[in-house]
């Protein structure tokens, strides 16, 4: 009489525990199905070459007048910008302001030293005192052309923040020196909120405030000052939100700031 090796079936009437058919990648066992049927598993490929999907005509041409506009933004096939947003003027004329203040104070002290020293007489100046109202002069000179410099640097720096709404996602270019920029990019897919926010009257008058993004997970918060209209510009934000997560093309604003 021929012995054979016990089904698993068998094993499981007297009281066995049945014996593995083999152990998974983390050692689990594995054990086979009544009538000594394999294990029931499932194998997911991964294409070499995935298909790639399809881009009409309008997404092409718009991604081509993006690139054309924006040479220096890296984005992917088929990616286009639906709206450009930049700070409002309002912060140039703080700068701009602040330096004609220290200027005038600089022509202030200079005029300290070339007035005459008595009224209705005339400057008769010792060879101490043309040295010291020369130096004046030249340090008047100095100290009002470096502020000139400096608001034009901060001027640049103002402007070089920038705000972009592609079809695929926000990108902010961050520029906070001369020498010191960072770009962020978040995908509509993750943002969870965006809002805005008018602070004073001066804010409401001139139009101009903070667009506030909010993403999921992560809770990371996004904010950009000084955003011209941003009322308008987070309803063009929430609409390319809405159509990228349900599929929805959306076409570029025409009437970007």
């Amino acid at each position: 009489m021929n012995k054979t090796q016990p089904s698993q079936q068998a094993q499981q009437k007297a009281g066995k525990q049945p014996e593995p058919v083999a152990y998974d990648r983390d050692g689990r066992p594995l054990y086979a199905q009544s009538g000594e049927q394999p294990p029931n598993l499932v194998y997911f490929a991964r294409p070499i070459d995935p298909i790639e999907q399809p881009i009409s005509d309008r997404i092409q041409r718009h991604h081509k007048e993006s690139l054309i506009k924006y040479p220096w933004l890296n984005l992917s096939k088929g990616e286009y910008i639906i709206s450009a947003v930049r700070r409002h003027p309002i912060g140039l004329l703080r700068i701009w302001f602040i330096a004609t203040v220290l200027i005038l104070a600089f022509i202030a002290f200079l005029t300290m030293f070339i007035a005459p020293n008595s009224a209705g007489a005339d400057l008769v100046s010792s060879g101490d005192d043309t040295a010291i109202k020369s130096a004046a002069i030249v340090g008047a000179g100095i100290m009002s052309f470096l502020t000139v410099l400096g608001a034009m640097v901060a001027s640049y720096v103002y402007n070089s923040n920038r705000f972009f709404l592609t079809n695929e996602s926000v990108i902010q270019e961050i520029q906070t020196s001369l020498f010191n920029k960072r770009e962020q990019t978040v995908s509509l897919a993750n943002i969870e909120d965006a809002s805005f926010h008018q602070g004073g009257i001066i804010a409401s008058i001139f139009n101009y405030g903070t667009i506030r993004l909010s993403t999921e997970g992560d809770e990371t918060t996004y904010r950009f000052a000084y955003a011209s209209n941003p009322k308008k510009q987070v309803a063009v934000l929430n609409n390319a939100v809405e159509a990228f997560k349900n599929g929805r093309p959306v076409d570029p604003n025409e009437d970007e700031d």
